[in-house]
């Protein structure tokens, strides 16, 4: 089908409509860091807290998301851009809808990471930085990937053979080396409050 023919509906009910019904706003959440830094832990345990107060939130989570919708990706730099370029589009509809979107994701690059910024308006966009050093990182290793890597078994992999570029400017820095989990949840969360978000 040509572009040409592809048009644009716009819709009756919009973010605004949806975001009165559900009482809170919604957006994207990104958390990104290094493969064991504590992404998903982090993700997961801010969205049972939030959805226990009443919020609609959903988790994108990397491993989870590339066994359906991105199944037909690698790890080479170009499927990892197209990879957070679905992710991205796909967490754009779930905050139109109302939902506040929480994702997982390496997402290595931060050129990346600034495309999926400009889908969002305003202060619907948060980029969290899970630091955790490539060395603490390696000891957790709970998949055993690092290992594998090193050992030359997983090629293109995030902190060994691939680069991971830190965020210069996120709204938030997570420190999962110093911080426990539930620490480092409390503090997602006072910053979500923060900024009114929730």
């Amino acid at each position: 089908m040509s572009e040409r023919h592809v048009v644009w509906h716009e819709c009756l009910v919009n973010r605004s409509d949806r975001n009165t019904l559900n009482k809170h706003k919604s957006g994207l959440v990104w958390f990104t860091g290094l493969s064991a830094s504590g992404k998903s832990t982090i993700a997961h345990a801010v969205e049972k807290e939030l959805h226990d107060r009443g919020i609609r939130t959903y988790v994108l989570d990397g491993d989870n998301v590339r066994h359906g919708l991105n199944s037909n990706l690698g790890f080479s730099p170009e499927d990892r851009k197209e990879n957070i370029r679905r992710i991205g589009e796909v967490a754009k509809l779930m905050a139109d809808a109302g939902i506040v979107v929480f994702t997982a994701f390496i997402s290595p690059y931060r050129e990346d990471r600034d495309t999926v910024r400009t889908l969002f308006e305003g202060d619907h966009f948060y980029e969290v930085f899970v630091k955790c050093s490539l060395e603490e990182c390696e000891k957790r290793d709970p998949k055993g990937l690092y290992k594998k890597a090193r050992a030359g078994i997983i090629k293109n992999y995030t902190g060994i053979s691939s680069p991971y570029e830190e965020p210069l400017a996120p709204e938030l820095v997570v420190d999962t080396e110093h911080l426990t989990i539930e620490e480092s949840v409390n503090q997602v969360i006072d910053f979500l409050c923060e900024k009114k978000l929730v």
